[in-house]
């Protein structure tokens, strides 16, 4: 039901507002209709009703402006009783005040709770047919039907209203939970984005100026060797190639501060490590979190250009994301291999598994995720990727990626 905050100036609608207004007008109007016709009639209750009909004002007044009504539910209660007294000396007094009536049905359902605003309606309407008894006025189906008809137009109205209030307000917090839904999503895209360009930035720098410059300080070195000893142009030779190794070593911590963040405090090992430990970016629910990830590292280990390393934990990040997501997995497997010529990364989890010839096999539109973006990275550094899954018999996935020949160790 309505609490009595809709009673009051402080938390109002602009519709609530003009029912507030309506039910203040509509009360006034029956009680200055019964005091008037009191006073008209010339009788001898006619003092007594205008009495009673200002103390019911009165009573009225102070509770919509009291901050007590619309905060406790109890002294709602007591107001609707003190309400009730006057409203049944009233009906004593004159047969107008039946008319009453209909807002207090408002008031009751209002502010009390459904359960005993039913039976305080009824109450209400059973007393407004006794003042028809109680004043000798003509039965009629009219005095059962009027005081029966308006309870339940009141009950109908208030009832209803409460539907479309519970709706607009379902529907406020649906467009709400959007709003953050769409900030959160444009956030992440826009993280997204920054990681991938600073991805491809420090491919781009690894795979073009720090090659360049290493190529060029290899050259060097060869000119050295073949230079006669004294030659003149021994020094200016010398100082070409330090200058290149200097712009080598620039360009490698450029690549180093364009990495992933992952990859920014530690090895490649350690991030996988840390990956094993908690559940990959989007898989936060409960659900994911119960599966148990071991990580572990064979043969020598060798240090990997940045595009590799980059590579292969963008692999485990993606194919750990479907395990948490997808797989209904109980425990994972990660295990980074070094070998002679190459290093392979393989993902193992014991989960539901799929048909991987159903898989799609290009980039989609998922913006650089799942199977797809794997096999595009280990094909972008010569390598491969491998995926055997079949249902019920959980997955493996494996990228292996030929060793530089700087890095064998």
């Amino acid at each position: 039901m309505l609490s009595a905050d809709s009673l009051t100036p402080s938390r109002t609608t602009p519709v609530a507002l003009t029912l507030r207004l309506c039910l203040h007008a509509l009360l006034a109007g029956l009680l200055a209709l019964a005091a008037a016709r009191a006073v008209a009639d010339g009788g001898p209750r006619g003092g007594a009703v205008v009495g009673v009909a200002l103390v019911m004002g009165a009573v009225y007044a102070a509770g919509t402006l009291s901050p007590a009504v619309a905060r406790s539910q109890r002294a709602a209660a007591v107001w609707l009783a003190a309400l009730g007294v006057c409203w049944a000396v009233l009906l004593v007094l004159s047969p107008d005040g039946l008319w009453t009536a209909f807002p207090l049905y408002f008031l009751q359902l209002h502010l009390l709770p459904l359960r005993w605003a039913l039976p305080a309606v009824a109450l209400t309407a059973a007393a407004a047919i006794a003042s028809f008894l109680l004043h000798g006025s003509p039965i009629s189906p009219g005095s059962f039907i009027g005081p029966l008809l308006g309870a339940a137009m009141a009950v109908a109205t208030v009832l209803g209203y409460e539907a479309l209030y519970r709706e607009s307000e379902r529907r406020r917090e649906l467009i709400d939970e959007l709003m953050a839904t769409r900030a959160e999503l444009a956030a992440a895209e826009r993280t997204a984005g920054t990681l991938a360009e600073r991805e491809r930035l420090a491919r781009e720098i690894h795979d073009t100026l720090a090659q360049g410059l290493s190529s060029i300080q290899l050259l060097l070195r060869a000119a050295q060797r073949a230079l006669p000893a004294g030659s003149p142009a021994a020094p200016h030779i010398e100082q070409a190639r330090v200058a290149a190794q200097d712009n080598l070593a620039e360009a490698r911590r450029f690549v180093r501060a364009l990495s992933p963040p992952d990859l920014e405090h530690g090895s490649l090992a350690g991030a996988l490590e840390r990956l094993s430990a908690s559940a990959p970016p989007g898989a936060e629910d409960a659900a994911s979190t119960e599966v148990q990830v071991k990580f572990s590292v064979s043969g020598t280990p060798a240090e990997l250009p940045t595009p590799y390393e980059v590579a292969l934990l963008r692999t485990a990040q993606s194919a750990l994301a479907n395990t948490f997501q997808h797989a209904g997995a109980g425990r994972a497997e990660i295990t980074l291999s070094f070998m002679d010529t190459s290093v392979s990364l393989d993902v193992v989890d014991d989960g539901r598994g799929f048909d991987p010839a159903s898989a799609p096999r290009e980039t989609g539109d998922d913006g650089g995720f799942g199977l797809p973006a794997m096999r595009a990275r280990a094909r972008s550094l010569g390598g491969t990727l491998s995926v055997e899954s079949a249902p019920g018999q959980g997955t493996a996935v494996a990228v292996t990626l030929p060793l530089p020949t700087a890095a064998t160790p």
